[in-house]
This record gives C-alpha cells, sequence and structure tokens, in this order.
C-alpha cells in the first residue's frame, strides 16, 4: 500500500468512528463503550484534566463527548475579542467554553472532518444562542490538513487530542501557522510519546481512534512546530492527566 493510499485509509476509519460517537455517544476508547459514554463519566473525566465544575455546568447539554486530554483554553490565555480556530472541533466541546471567554466581541471557529460531529455542534450551538444571546460561534467542515479558514486571520489555535489522529502531521503544523496572525499563539493539549510505540501498536487502527498509535515523539512535535515557523515552543508534560485517562477507562 502507498502512502497515499494509506493516509487515505485512515482518514477514513478516523471520520468512520468519530461519525458513530457523534451519532451515538462515547469517546475516543470506542464508540458507545459501557465504561465511558454517559455525560457525568465525561464530565468527571474533564475535571481530572484542568476543566472546573463552572465550566462544565455551563456547556450545551452533549457537547461533552469525553474526547480530551487535556484543558487547552486554560493554556491559551484567551482574552476578549480574540478570533480563535479549534482544530477538530467535535461536538464544539472547546469551542463553546472559548467563546464565553472571548465574549460577544471575539469569535471562536470549530473546524472538524466529520460530517456528523458538525451537525451535533450545530445543534449545540443553537442551545448556547438560546444561553448567552451570543452570536459568536460557527462550525466549519474540512480537514486539518486542508484548513477552510483565511491567512493570517486568527489570533489563537487550539485543539484538544485531534493532532495526533493526522496522518500527515507537518501539514498540519503548517497549516496553523498559515492562519495565524503575526502576533498569534498556539494552544494544543495531546497525547506524545517519551519512547517509540511497539509496532503491533502502532498498526492498530482502534489503538489510532483512541489516540495512542497516531501519536509522535515530543521531539517530534516540537521539530514540526518549528519547521512551520512557529516560535517559543513551550512543552509541558502533564503525566497526571494520562493516569486520569486511563483510570476513567
Amino acid at each position: 500500500m502507498n502512502n497515499d493510499m494509506q493516509t487515505r485509509e485512515i482518514r477514513e476509519q478516523v471520520r468512520a468512528s468519530y461519525g458513530a460517537i457523534a451519532r451515538e455517544g462515547g469517546s475516543c476508547c470506542g464508540p458507545v463503550s459501557p465504561c465511558c459514554a454517559d455525560a457525568p463519566a465525561a464530565d468527571a473525566l474533564a475535571q481530572r484534566i484542568g476543566y472546573s465544575p463552572d465550566e462544565l455546568s455551563a456547556l450545551p447539554e452533549g457537547a461533552n463527548l469525553g474526547l480530551s486530554c487535556g484543558n487547552p483554553n486554560a493554556l491559551a490565555a484567551l482574552r476578549p475579542g480574540e478570533v480563535v480556530l479549534d482544530l477538530g472541533s467535535g461536538a464544539g466541546f472547546d469551542v463553546f467554553l472559548a467563546a464565553r471567554k472571548v465574549g460577544p466581541t471575539g469569535r471562536v471557529i470549530g473546524v472538524d472532518m466529520t460530517p456528523e460531529m458538525i451537525a451535533r455542534a450545530r445543534r449545540n450551538a443553537i442551545r448556547y444562542r438560546e444561553q448567552t444571546g451570543w452570536d459568536n460561534v460557527e462550525f466549519r467542515l474540512g480537514e486539518i490538513e486542508h484548513l477552510p479558514v483565511a491567512d493570517a486571520s486568527v489570533d489563537v489555535v487550539i485543539s484538544n487530542c485531534v493532532l495526533n489522529l493526522s496522518p500527515d502531521k507537518p501539514r498540519v503544523w503548517r497549516k496553523i501557522a498559515r492562519v495565524l496572525k503575526p502576533s498569534g499563539r498556539v494552544a494544543v493539549s495531546d497525547l506524545a510519546l517519551l519512547r517509540p510505540l511497539p509496532q503491533a501498536i502502532v498498526q492498530s487502527v482502534q489503538a489510532l481512534v483512541g489516540c495512542i498509535a497516531g501519536a509522535v515523539l515530543v521531539t517530534e512535535t516540537e521539530r514540526m512546530a518549528r519547521d512551520a515557523g512557529l516560535e517559543d515552543i513551550q512543552l509541558r508534560s502533564r503525566p497526571e492527566y494520562v493516569d486520569g485517562i486511563a483510570d476513567w477507562r
């Protein structure tokens, strides 16, 4: 199988799995898994990885599908009036939290490649607008390797446990650099490796959809970001988040 065929196959496997999650509930430990499909469990995980009960209670029902592995909103230090882009926005979990921080003069754009996730997020956006009276969120269908976003139009890019799923990570980092304003910044929460994975895990699509097999070394992540033109890169290890995810599953 050549690289292009393999890339397409991985992308379609991920799209199909996350489409099922959007339709039926669940998380990246598998669609409709009895250990992690319900909302209380998803909220419990979110609190273990840095989200406050107040943040979670303000979300539209159904926005938290338990797909997080960190809190990029906390890293981003968002300010009122900023334009934020969320890569792999799912049902809108981080979009809605970011939108409350940037306020009615700001804007948050969610991009996801799964039509079912976009449809679910747009339904959630109706409830968000009813709750807040603000029209500052939107969701666009697209792949993070081919972002449907204008050059130099975004103040902050965030992403939560998504970049590891991409079969072309260097391209994603280049697209991030393209859409950022000159003074823009990036806050990504993701799984990264301290040493290579066993080949048997790398070859498992289920592990890929479970946010494991697609992860790369921390040093490789830093190299890709620098090669894309990003500067002042800070990498922070949060092993307690991994422990929280493991306990929850």
